[in-house]
């Protein structure tokens, strides 16, 4: 296999590879022994303080773990075998260990095929799934098609038996589903290793699936396209790879589901992959608009548009719900929105399309995304936000964050792509331009994810052009943190400074500002606002990352103190307020080198000040912190507390030793002078901080202090002297506890100062334990054991920003924010010596000693405090020695040795033999077979333990050190008393929960802390601190480039997994059984507080024991037994916590000693009274259940893959024997399973129906069986209970009865092998291969043809072959098969044994249950699970196997009709009559008659009178039940007589023809393109569209809209052809949904009618006309036509058909449904997709109506579409129509009604808000000068002098000259208006508008009437929407233009 990939690969290089990937050019594959394409970035093994292992060493455990995994697989042992090795594999890589490339090459080919094999166990296979993710986790492992290929096929049958079931021979009986989301995933990793080659074989597979005919199959073949295609580039020049030789074809796809938001989303995922992975192959020819054309490109952004739900007008959603509800299955092939957001797939296509080739062109893809940003630009406004928010500042986002990756790894070479489609500067810098805008914008933006976002995006620009973006943001920030504005916007500009001060810190010129902007932030800690407070906390701990807080000026002469600096920022802050929000700062080249070094050196010299600042502002909020709830609460108080410790460690890093002085001295001052009981914490960290920044410095200073009050506190103020209740600290003791507290923190992880006071710490400890009680006690503890970890741990104690020499050589401005290298670090560790050993062990020895032996004298009753009274006094002395146990034992876990831990203390003998004893003997055997009693579990319990592999870790001690034996002597004394403790407390004090809460904690802690402290999840807080701290340093395309001391940390996190690693389970002792079954016992206490603590112990001590399980289950079980005996519900509870909700239900599953126990006392106990337990019944009910779930039988696996792993010797031996094992359980589970499931058949058929119904329910999961299908009792008990009275009881059967039925049925399809039957195999006697004649051009028609006529050799199911595509045959079924399936013996005998029990009183039961009335309303429907029991029991008796006869059902069905009065008559006659008809259609021809003649009078009875409401939905299901997805010829007779159905204009039965209608629609639709009788009944309907009924109506309009709609097919002779056609057509394919010759006619026809009858009407007539019912037959069937997929194919219809009909229609005001109707067809029109050039028509007809119609309400209508359709057709309509429009609504402003006016006005600010800029601008210069020259040129004429005094009586008429200059003047202000509205929120205003307001404000302000009214409420919405950036929006205005705004705009204060 090797030497054929070597051979391969040879020929490919590996330039072509995708993003990402790109390896090194080596023309060969010698690097297979490599481990990586490439060198990792962190040497891991290099920073550990000590020695590990070698490669070498590494390779062979993994080659070990592989043989082992080789043995499981090669014997069938998958779980557990199999998955534990899979485990094994994991834990490997993440040691950061590399497999070879062979290696990982091997390891993911086996893994891709056991996640999809057939058989195995699907929770099994999930975890392959993932093992095979991990493997493929980052692209850089393995370069797709180079290094690895896979196979698509396996992929694709696991995903066409989900969403293809037609398809899928066996359908859904093959057992248990694999989880789609699963395979859905498993696409995603194993897209990119399919290689190109295949894609015409895929759409070969694929694409003849495609109809629309059946929506859902439209969807379903697109769903699978998107999961499946292989996007990346050919290796080879095959023409047929290109992009451009298939996407034709994809838009072409894309254009038949028009309304579609499903298919938008899923074409832009695929198409933007595409994009991504052709950039980099010079192959693939790539121009501005990438490597698509044009027209692709502007079609992609009009969906873009579309997607982004942006509001426009009055429009309506441009996606119809009614075409998603139809893709069905195909919503399981979507991908997961919050993982793959569309924002992201449209940021992808736009950034991977982008070259340098953008920048010259107007019509590239960077113009695109220039122009879509700038149209819904006020879209991103804080104060326009929506559902459209979240999505567009994604967007921006995605967009910075692909371009940041793009460019870094183009930079870094990481993506190779020739040269000219790198990006280049131009071109960054356009980019940024392009989003800065909305960016500002967003930041301040009101929804928090929104804003997140923002800021992410701001960050990420910044990054690409610092000059660009950085003026902005401080010209913004300065005023908002001088408290200028309003609070919110001081939060933002705090958390943008946040993301930016790692860039500030780095650009020349802005670093000088960033000491200043400390400063001003320092306002922002305050206990007020504790939000603030965090953001600004982590702005300081962002800077200290970066620079040290080191005073520059020190030691220079050139420049001193801060005058300099102050100087310099005043003047640019000053500039900044001049210039304003378009500020331009060019400090590259404004400011030279020198200046800008000296401005920042002495911008540091005010550190001092702010460091003594900072800390007084934190000292302040700690003093005022309110109470923090509750801990773990997530309150604002809390996350205060928990950032201060992240902000002050760097902090106290970054300070100069005389800065350290100074905050040291503050510190410790604060602390020797304060109690402040609710800050203890957080000063508490702060003090931590300290102490591990300078150990000796501060150590020396705090410890004696603190040493000292705490003396103080115990002997002068009886601190702690006596015991108190409660939670709460008394105020007498939060002195001593303030103390206790800060030691603690000072002495963990301090490294070895602690030893300078060695003594102090010792006699302190001893001192305190003697005088302490109550509370104060448990701190004590905490206090020795911070310090035992502190000394005895290996950890880092390096804080600093920089190494040593730096330091050494000393700090300058070139220090600030410098990049450490990852590889060039060295590491200060903390490493125990022998004397912190030696002062830990005696310490231990004594606090524990002397706790064993208070323990000891409290329970033998020996201390001097009795148990006696109500013995509090006791129980605080017992839970406070243990918790100090628990506390030391987990102080000194890391030298706790797993080995000695492991080893029975009864005397010496040689180790290993002593594990393996234990081990042999973890049992007592129940039965002599030992082989299978013991079963192997998740852990081994087998008869040689499993090999487990350890790294060094650091261990210092070794076995025969003398402190080695007193630390193992000690451990095992601590669990002797722990078990003393345990017998004592459940005899003499089993209701004292107080201790036992602290004595199982002690127990886990013993358990579990050996060699790491597992209880304080270590690894998970550091690993999650440490992701938290390092993620704002995170830059897409960069690795690693993090400030030192996080990269410092990520060593020690490192060195926490190997010691993590290496806690293994452990071999169990004499003591470890002891405590087990102590915890076991405690399990089902009668306490339900020791029962928690207990079963939480228990769990944790499980996955630390080997062989734990077997070992704790019988007593566990034993208790349950009893409980259920007893009625105790206490241990009823403990045991069903214990067993099956904890790890062991894993265990009971596998170890059929136990389960049948388990599961008889589950049933027993749901019986119990008590709603506690019932409750917990009902839950497990489902864990219960899988007990049964049949074991593998058989996995087919390809052979060669798994020997690809065989191991070089012969292990043949090996795996027979695990074979022979895993045959032997298997077979003696099976049969324990089938005595189970006997004995339960028996209780299920005597027992209450509670009971029944859990046991019927385990039953059918035990007791069907592929090879023996059922027991005869079972059998029996399903077919009575399914006439049960019971109604929970009856469904439940009659379900386990169709799932027998079924497996009959499955086991004969499959020729009764099992093989067959998992790898998808069937065998149907009826199922036919016809060839189709697809070269006979008339092929199709004929094919159609004989839909028309009932005789035919064979039914066409499925509705795909030949819609889209022929291929060369189909799938069919014999019309009259003679063979049938065949069964063998078994099935035939439960078939038989079935059919005797069906009698005629068993139907005649049965039947009556049906007709019951149900008991909540909603079951009140035709219940399919009815019918499907039925379905198959009729199958049964048609065959004559049963004892009822077909006379008896014939009779009993005609007793249940009766005579159909009562709709459950109606109910239960469609189930058995649907049943019926559906369980002919296989049988003979005779038979199939007699059940038609039976059935058909019936139901044609009932559909000609009997229906009424009540009863039609009824029979509309059980006609889909037979229709759906079967062929029409199938069900003639029923078809033949809805079709025949013509309206009877006599009648006046209205509900009887729509019901009629109605069922003739669901025929067709059910039937789709194979329903050819539609000519006659659609002449019919277009004859009588007047009908006067409204239902006729509605039902007559859904009709004709279906029965256009599935007409359309497209049947291409193959799929060569199709592509072909669509290629030659255009770039995107030809147009679909082309109107006939004669279905234009028709419309044409139909509305010369409507016309005819509009003008036969006389106006104002209030009763119905022709025109009024015709009208809305024809808009019913318009509005279902238009909001589906079909609707383009009546575009053509709207310029010169419809829209004046339309419109003529809204105006019948007498008719309210015809105006809303025509309203609602009327908006569709713009959300209708069109192509480029399909507009002009349209939009002229549009301008037409507009300017000519008479009607004003007409006119004003046209103005909704138009803005509409602008918009939504920004990207496609050229620009003379854009032109046309602007002119058209600019002269409606003229028009002589004021509503249109108005309407004109706002649809013109409309249109320009969303133009591209260029267009922007040139039309408002135009549109500016023709108004502002129209309001002047047509002046007011003066007033007469004369009557200037005489008031105005305002009765004069107008002359028509007056109202003509009226009109303009107003046409022009509105005009004016319309343009200032269209910038509602850009700020500062734009240059040309204070003009226009002056011009408004000067000219026309003193207007009488509508036209002064407009300018007043033009400006002052003006100043409405300018609230929040009044001021600096003022600077906009000249003197003299403020002043003549004076008087309008706002009213003078002095007036």
């Amino acid at each position: 296999m090797i030497s054929s990939l070597d051979r391969r690969d040879g020929l490919v290089n590996s330039g072509a590879t995708s993003p990402g990937v790109g390896g090194s050019k080596e023309p060969n594959m010698e690097n297979h022994s490599a481990t990586r394409n490439r060198p990792r970035t962190y040497p891991y093994f290099r920073y550990l303080p000590y020695q590990v292992e070698d490669d070498a060493q590494r390779q062979k455990n993994l080659q070990d773990i592989i043989n082992h995994l080789y043995v499981a697989l090669e014997a069938g042992d998958f779980a557990p075998g199999a998955l534990h090795w899979t485990r094994e594999i994991r834990n490997w890589l993440g040691l950061k260990f590399d497999p070879t490339k062979e290696q990982r090459i091997r390891l993911v080919k086996l893994y891709y095929e056991l996640a999809l094999a057939p058989g195995l166990d699907v929770t099994t296979a999930e975890r392959f799934a993932s093992m095979f993710m991990v493997l493929t986790k980052r692209k850089h492992y393995l370069r797709p098609n180079v290094d690895l290929t896979l196979d698509w096929t396996p992929l694709f049958r696991e995903l066409k038996i989900v969403v293809l079931p037609s398809e899928a021979g066996m359908g859904h009986s093959t057992g248990v589903k694999r989880n789609i989301r699963t395979l859905t995933k498993l696409c995603t990793f194993a897209q990119l290793y399919f290689e190109p080659q295949v894609i015409p074989a895929m759409l070969q597979e694929i694409l003849p699936h495609f109809s629309t005919s059946f929506a859902e199959e439209a969807f379903v073949v697109v769903g699978l396209i998107n999961l499946l295609f292989p996007t990346a580039p050919p290796a080879s020049d095959d023409e047929r790879l290109l992009p451009q030789h298939y996407l034709p074809a994809m838009f072409h796809l894309w254009s038949l589901m028009n309304r579609s938001r499903v298919f938008d989303t899923t074409f832009l995922d695929l198409l933007s992959r595409l994009a991504r992975d052709s950039l980099t192959s010079p192959k693939v020819p790539f121009t501005d608009c990438g490597i698509y054309t044009q027209e692709q490109t502007s079609l992609i952004f009009t969906a873009i548009l579309r997607m982004l739900d942006i509001p426009v007008g009055q429009a309506t959603s441009p996606y119809s719900g009614s075409v998603d509800l139809s893709a069905g299955l195909a919503i399981l092939l979507e991908r997961d929105q919050k993982k793959h957001p569309t924002a992201h797939h449209i940021a992808r296509w736009i950034i991977m399309s982008l070259s340098p080739a953008c920048l010259d062109s107007v019509t590239s893809i960077l113009t695109k995304l220039e122009g879509l940003i700038q149209a819904v630009e006020t879209f991103f406004h804080p104060s326009n936000s929506g559902g459209w928010t979240k999505t567009l500042h994604q967007l921006v986002y995605y967009l910075a964050d692909f371009f940041v990756m793009r460019w870094n790894r183009e930079k870094s070479g990481e993506m190779e792509l020739p040269k000219e489609r790198k990006l280049n500067e131009p071109l960054k810098r356009r980019f940024v331009l392009c989003l800065r805008e909305v960016v500002f914008m967003g930041i301040y933006s009101k929804s928090g994810t929104a804003m997140n976002f923002a800021l992410s995006t701001l960050q990420s620009l910044a990054y690409l052009e610092p000059d660009l973006i950085l003026p902005g943001v401080l010209q913004r920030i300065y005023p908002s943190l001088q408290g200028l504005v309003e609070v919110h916007r001081t939060t933002s500009s705090l958390r943008a400074l946040q993301v930016l001060s790692r860039i500030m810190v780095r650009t020349k010129g802005f670093r000088c500002h960033v000491t200043t902007m400390l400063g001003l932030a320092l306002p922002g800690i305050d206990a007020n606002d504790l939000e603030k407070t965090i953001y600004t906390l982590s702005y300081i701990q962002s800077v200290c990352y970066n620079i040290p807080l080191y005073d520059l000026t020190e030691g220079r002469d050139d420049v001193s103190g801060s005058m300099l600096a102050s100087q310099w920022i005043g003047s640019e802050v000053e500039r900044m307020e001049q210039d304003g929000i378009n500020v331009e700062v060019d400090y590259k080249n404004g400011l030279n080198d020198k200046d800008e070094e000296l401005i920042l050196r002495s911008s540091t010299s005010t550190l001092a000040e702010f460091v003594s600042a900072f800390l007084g502002k934190v000292f302040t909020l700690l003093e005022n912190l309110p109470d923090a709830a509750r801990l773990r609460s997530g309150s604002p108080e809390e996350n205060v507390i928990n950032t201060l410790p992240a902000t002050f460690t760097p902090l106290l890093a970054a300070l100069s030793p005389e800065l350290y002085n100074l905050a040291l001295n503050k510190v410790a001052v604060f602390v020797s002078n304060h109690v402040i009981h609710q800050a203890r914490d957080a000063m508490a960290f702060i003090c931590s901080a300290l102490c591990k920044v300078n150990p000796g410095k501060a150590l020396k200073r705090l410890v004696p202090v603190l040493i000292q009050s705490i003396r103080t506190e115990i002997d002068e103020n009886g601190a702690a002297s006596t015991r108190n209740t409660g939670s709460d600290v008394l105020p007498r003791d939060r002195g001593l506890v303030w103390s206790i507290s800060m030691l603690s923190m000072c002495v963990v992880h301090v490294g070895d100062a602690v030893m300078e006071h060695k003594k102090a710490l010792f006699d302190i400890a001893e001192y305190m334990q003697q005088k302490c009680k109550g509370i104060p006690t448990v701190h004590v503890s905490n206090y020795v054991h911070h310090l035992l970890l502190n000394l005895t741990g290996t950890y880092i104690c390096d804080y600093s920003l920089y190494e040593k020499d730096v330091y050494a050589r000393g700090l300058g401005p070139n220090d600030w924010g410098m990049i450490p290298d990852p590889q060039q670090l060295d590491i200060a560790w903390h490493v125990p010596s022998r004397e912190e050993i030696e002062f830990a062990v005696e310490l231990f020895s004594s606090q524990g000693g002397n706790a064993v032996r208070q323990l000891t004298s409290l329970t033998d009753g020996t201390s001097p405090i009795k148990r006696i009274g109500t013995g509090k006094e006791w129980s605080d002395e017992v839970s406070r020695n243990l918790v100090l146990i628990r506390l030391l034992l987990s102080g000194v876990s890391v030298l706790f040795d797993a080995e000695a831990a492991s080893k029975n203390s009864d005397g010496p003998g040689n180790d290993d033999e002593d594990v393996d004893m234990t081990l042999a003997n973890g049992h007592v055997p129940e039965d002599l077979d030992t082989e299978t009693s013991q079963i192997p579990i998740e852990e081994a319990e087998e008869n040689e333990a499993r090999p487990t592999y350890k790294y060094p870790a650091g261990y210092i001690l070794t076995d025969d050190d003398s402190l080695y034996k007193e630390l193992h002597d000690l451990r095992q004394q601590a669990g002797g008393t722990l078990h003393a403790v345990h017998e004592f407390l459940v005899q003499k004090q089993q209701d004292d929960v107080a201790c036992f809460g602290p004595l199982y904690t002690a127990y886990r802690s013993w358990f579990i802390d050996v060699g790491i402290e597992r209880s304080a999840h270590v690894l998970d807080r550091v690993t999650r601190l440490l992701a938290a701290d390092i993620h704002p340093y995170k830059i897409s395309g960069l690795r690693k480039e993090y400030p030192r001391p996080l990269l410092l940390r990520r060593a020690n996190v490192y060195h926490l997994q190997r010691l993590r690693h290496n806690s293994y389970p452990r071999p169990k002792t004499e003591l470890t059984k002891t405590l087990l079954l102590d915890l076991a016992q405690s399990c089902v206490s009668s306490y339900t507080e020791v029962r928690r603590n207990a079963q939480s112990a228990g769990e944790a001590a499980l996955k630390a024991i080997i062989g734990a399980r077997p070992l704790v289950i019988p007593p566990l079980l034993q208790a349950l037994e009893e409980g259920v005996a007893r009625s105790d519900f206490a241990l009823i509870k403990g045991g069903m916590y214990a067993l099956v909700f904890g790890t062991l239900s894993r265990t009971i599953a596998r170890d059929w000693r136990y389960a049948p126990r388990v599961i008889k006392a589950y049933i027993s106990a749901s019986t119990a009274d008590k709603a506690s337990v019932q409750k917990l019944c009902s839950t497990a009910t489902l864990q219960i259940m899988d007990f049964g779930r049949p074991w593998e039988r058989m996995v087919v696996l390809d052979k060669d893959i798994i020997r690809s792993i065989s191991p070089s010797e012969d292990v043949t031996d090996k795996v027979d024997k695990v074979k022979a094992k895993v045959l032997k359980k298997r077979a003696n589970v099976e049969s324990k399973m089938a005595a189970l499931s006997d004995e339960l058949v028996e209780l299920a058929r005597t027992s209450h129906w509670k009971k029944a119904s859990r046991t019927g329910a385990i039953v059918t999961s035990l007791g069907l069986r592929f090879e023996s299908i059922a027991s005869e009792k079972m059998v029996d008990l399903m077919v009575r209970g399914a006439i049960e009275s019971h109604p929970g009881l009856r469904s439940l059967y009659g379900a386990a009865l169709v799932a027998l039925f079924s497996l009959v049925d499955t086991r004969a399809i499959a020729q009764h092998n099992y093989e067959n039957c998992i790898t998808d195999n069937p065998y149907h006697p009826a199922k036919v291969k016809i060839p189709t004649r697809r070269d006979d051009p008339n092929w199709t028609n004929e094919y159609l043809a004989s839909f028309a006529r009932p005789e035919t050799d064979y039914y066409v199911d499925q509705e795909h072959p030949g819609w889209l595509v022929w291929e060369d045959t189909m799938t069919a079924y014999k019309a009259n098969s003679k063979t049938d399936i065949e069964y063998d013996g078994v099935e035939q005998g439960i078939l038989d044994q079935i059919g005797k029990l069906l009698t005629r009183e068993w139907f005649s039961v049965l039947f009556d249950y049906f007709k019951q009335e149900p008991r909540d309303a909603g079951a009140d429907r035709f219940r399919i699970s009815n019918a499907m029991l039925l379905y198959y029991a009729f199958q049964l008796l048609l065959h004559g196997s049963t004892a009822a006869t077909f006379s008896d059902i014939k009779e009993e069905t005609a007793r249940i009709f009766g005579d159909g009065s009562d709709k459950h008559q109606h109910r239960a006659a469609a189930e058995i009559l649907g049943a019926l008809l559906s369980s002919a259609a296989d049988v003979r021809l005779e038979l199939r008659t007699e059940v038609w003649e039976f059935v058909f009078p019936r139901v044609q009875k009932v559909f000609a009178d009997g229906l009424t409401p009540e009863n039609s939905s009824y029979w509309i299901s059980c006609l889909h039940m037979i229709l759906r997805g079967k062929d029409p010829r199938r069900s003639w007779p029923i078809v033949d007589s809805l079709a025949s159905f013509r309206l009877d204009m006599s009648s006046n039965a209205a509900f009887k023809e729509s019901s009629k209608i109605q069922l003739l629609c669901q025929c067709v639709s059910d039937l789709g393109w194979h329903f050819q009788l539609e000519k006659p009944i659609i002449h019919d309907f277009l004859t009588h569209i007047d009908h006067p009924y409204k239902g006729v109506r509605e039902a007559m309009g859904g009709t004709l809209a279906v029965l256009y709609r599935t007409r359309y097919h497209e049947s291409y002779k193959d799929v060569e052809t199709f592509m072909d056609s669509q290629r030659k057509s255009s770039s995107i394919g030809t147009a679909p949904y082309q109107p006939s010759e004669e279905f234009s006619a028709t419309i044409h026809e139909i509305f010369d009618r409507l016309e005819k009858w509009r003008l036969e009407r006389e106006p104002g007539q209030q009763t119905p006309s022709s025109y009024t019912s015709g009208g809305k037959t024809v808009l019913l069937w318009l509005d279902s036509a238009l909001s589906s997929f079909e609707c383009t194919e009546l575009l053509r219809f709207f310029p010169n058909v419809f829209m004046e009909q339309l419109l003529h229609m809204m105006d019948i005001k007498e008719d309210q449904e015809l105006q809303g109707l025509a309203y609602y067809v009327f908006r569709h029109l713009p959300n209708i997709p069109r192509r480029l050039g399909e507009d002009t028509e349209l939009i002229d007809s549009l301008i037409r109506i507009g300017t000519k119609s008479p009607f004003w309400h007409q006119r004003l209508r046209v103005l909704i579409n138009m803005q509409v359709i602008y918009f939504r057709r920004l990207f496609l309509l050229p620009q003379e129509q854009q032109q046309k429009l602007f002119d058209c609504v600019a002269s409606m402003l003229e028009d002589t009604q004021l509503e249109v006016r108005l309407g004109a006005s706002s649809t013109l600010s409309g249109m320009i808000r969303c133009s591209p800029v260029e267009m922007r601008n040139r039309m408002v210069e135009e549109l500016n000068h023709r108004f502002t020259k129209m309001l002047v040129e047509s002046p007011l004429p003066k007033k007469a002098k004369g009557n200037l005094s005489a008031p105005s009586t305002g009765t004069s008429t107008p002359t028509p000259e007056h109202s003509k200059l009226v009109l303009s003047r107003h046409a022009a202000v509105l005009g004016l208006g319309g343009l200032v509205q269209a910038f509602p929120y850009s700020s500062p205003p734009p240059g040309w508008i204070p003009g226009v307001l002056t011009t408004l404000a000067n000219k026309a302000n003193n207007d009488p009437g509508m036209v002064g009214k407009s300018v007043k409420s033009i400006l002052s919405d003006f100043k409405k929407t300018r609230q929040d950036t009044w001021q600096m929006d003022l600077k906009a205005f000249t003197q003299e233009q403020a002043e003549d705004l004076d008087g309008v705009l706002w009213r003078s204060y002095f007036v």
